[in-house]
């Protein structure tokens, strides 16, 4: 049902309630007490604008309001520390949207937020708040999938917040995606893959922790469910590629990377993904190593270690070979020779570059014939010693880069990702392949892309009468979602 058909609120009480919002949010508070009660009032008006127009741009227009305000910017930490202390306690769902919302808009200015929130326990909240609102407010649904997805991908989660995910949860998360694959309007998918997706970080850097030798392993429940039930959601692999295709934040690229790498070094996941989606992947690898800039060196590194279990792993293994030709044209260019678009190649591009070559499909390493002539392109000499693989989780798990970055492109085109061309011995070589176009339904409108609503031009000042209190404790309110937030962003230096 559309949001306008559900609306309860005659215009003159919405702007009433907007009247109300801009009132409390210039109130001028010396004191805890007084902070609580223009809090209490805030949250009153959002959730009765919420409840009359069942609007998520209300819900992020008042949550703007009071983080833009002087009474949130001057009481910053008392603020927050009864947002975080609502959400743990707070069980209606338009004013945990309110909350949810509020956390989310002032977390992406201010990163040691999420970190507190991780030491505050919200994360097993998060946990029970998203099974809990199953069949509830889609609304909240979708607050909380983004607050769990920007929390866990700037902070490393605590073992026991991780072991608190069971593989129910799981099943829960794939089923929304390939349940409503269909619905041109599902607002799921983008965040409940992206939640899937640094869920699989989380247990990747679970799995390098060295300070606890005698503490169990834990299971990649991502990994799991598609090991065994990797046929019955086809849908996010599909998904994943797709999002990888169109993705220029370099977090979300590596985040996808890292749990295809995963997927293809796992022998129970070879074939989860169909072979045409397989043959789209490589083109986007591709093209992707053929655009990414030299500074961005770790970036195309992690692509490397992804190509190599996908042209030996994969259906791509059998005949007939796919794209056989660009894919040795695209290891020579890497190397960086004879090219005056690519910089000498580092040691870790050479040692990657001569693994993938080594796939036994791409003959290399014959001495008769094209499997000659390719190896002459290639023009590799390293040493065993230099050649051998150093390829481990590790590696993988520990490349970041900060949430918001955007991966730039080789050739300046207009789009950020240009469709420039890299000339090498006369030939020509597309650093674009086109690709599929990604089906806009597939991840639903992003969050972070909602309009900011303007709220109408409050009326002359008038005396209100005193606003009923809200029944719990005091809290602040919600931040719009997808928006960008910091990580880590130092990588290790490859081995």
């Amino acid at each position: 049902m559309a949001d306008a058909e559900r609306a309860t609120l005659s215009p003159e009480d919405e702007e009433q309630c907007w009247s109300d919002l801009a009132q409390c949010v210039a109130s001028v508070c010396e004191s805890h007490e007084s902070i609580d009660d223009a809090l209490r009032s805030w949250l009153d008006a959002t959730t009765r604008l919420l409840d009359g127009t069942n609007s998520q741009s209300d819900v992020i227009s008042s949550s703007h309001m009071l983080v833009e305000s002087a009474l949130f910017q001057d009481n910053k930490a008392y603020i927050r520390t009864q947002l975080i202390h609502s959400l743990l306690q707070e069980d209606e769902p338009s004013p945990l949207s309110a909350i949810a919302c509020l956390l989310l808009l002032d977390g992406d200015h201010e990163e040691s937020l999420f970190s507190r929130m991780i030491e505050e326990a919200c994360f097993p909240r998060l946990l029970e708040l998203i099974n809990g609102q199953r069949d509830g407010d889609p609304r909240l649904h979708r607050f909380l999938l983004q607050l769990m997805y920007e929390m866990s991908r700037m902070v490393r989660l605590r073992r026991d917040d991780i072991q608190l995910v069971d593989d129910d949860f799981i099943h829960y998360l794939f089923s929304i995606i390939e349940n409503l694959s269909d619905d041109v309007h599902d607002p799921y998918h983008y965040p409940t893959i992206r939640v899937l997706l640094v869920l699989n970080e989380q247990y990747m850097l679970a799995s390098t922790e060295s300070d606890d030798q005698d503490a169990p392993a834990l299971t990649n429940r991502i990994v799991k469910c598609l090991s065994l039930h990797g046929s019955s959601y086809r849908t996010f692999g599909e998904n994943i590629i797709l999002l990888l295709n169109r993705e220029t934040e370099t977090s979300l690229q590596l985040l996808i990377l890292k749990l295809l790498y995963l997927l293809f070094t796992n022998k129970s996941t070879y074939e989860y993904f169909y072979t045409n989606d397989l043959r789209v992947l490589l083109d986007v690898i591709i093209r992707n190593l053929m655009d990414l800039p030299d500074e961005k060196i770790s970036l195309r590194h992690t692509y490397l270690r992804v190509l190599y279990p996908l042209l030996a792993h994969t259906q791509l293994s059998q005949p007939p070979h796919y794209k056989r030709a660009e894919i040795l044209r695209v290891l020579s260019l890497l190397r960086g020779s004879q090219n005056a678009h690519f910089a000498p190649a580092d040691e870790t591009t050479l040692r990657l570059v001569d693994r993938v070559a080594k796939v036994k499909w791409l003959d290399i390493e014959q001495g008769t014939g094209e499997a000659e002539v390719a190896r002459k392109i290639l023009g590799i000499s390293l040493s065993r010693s230099q050649t051998a693989s150093s390829i481990s989780v590790h590696d993988v798990a520990g490349v970041m880069e900060k949430p918001g970055v955007q991966t730039p492109s080789r050739n300046n085109g207009e789009n950020g990702r240009g469709d420039g061309q890299c000339l090498t011995e006369g030939a020509v070589v597309s650093s674009k392949k086109p690709v599929p176009d990604v089906p806009k339904h597939r991840h639903g409108i992003p969050f972070a892309q909602t309009a900011k609503k303007i709220p109408p031009k409050a009326p002359p000042p008038r005396r209100f009468g005193r606003l009923k209190s809200a029944q719990h404790s005091p809290v602040d309110t919600i931040p719009e979602n997808g928006l960008g937030s910091k990580v880590r962003t130092d990588p290790p230096a490859d081995a």
